[in-house]
């Protein structure tokens, strides 16, 4: 999806457990839900 728009030189982050320790970690569990971070620039 960020090719699409324009941006070049994209990286994704190793998954991050971001709901560690939250009210809703039991669900974020259940469906694997992890966080990635995202570096990428647009040319121009």
């Amino acid at each position: 999806m960020l090719e699409d728009v324009g941006f070049v030189g994209i990286e994704i982050s190793e998954p991050v457990d971001t709901f560690g320790g939250a009210r809703g970690e039991d669900k974020a569990r259940t469906y694997a839900v992890q966080g990635y971070g995202f570096l990428a620039r647009k040319p121009g």
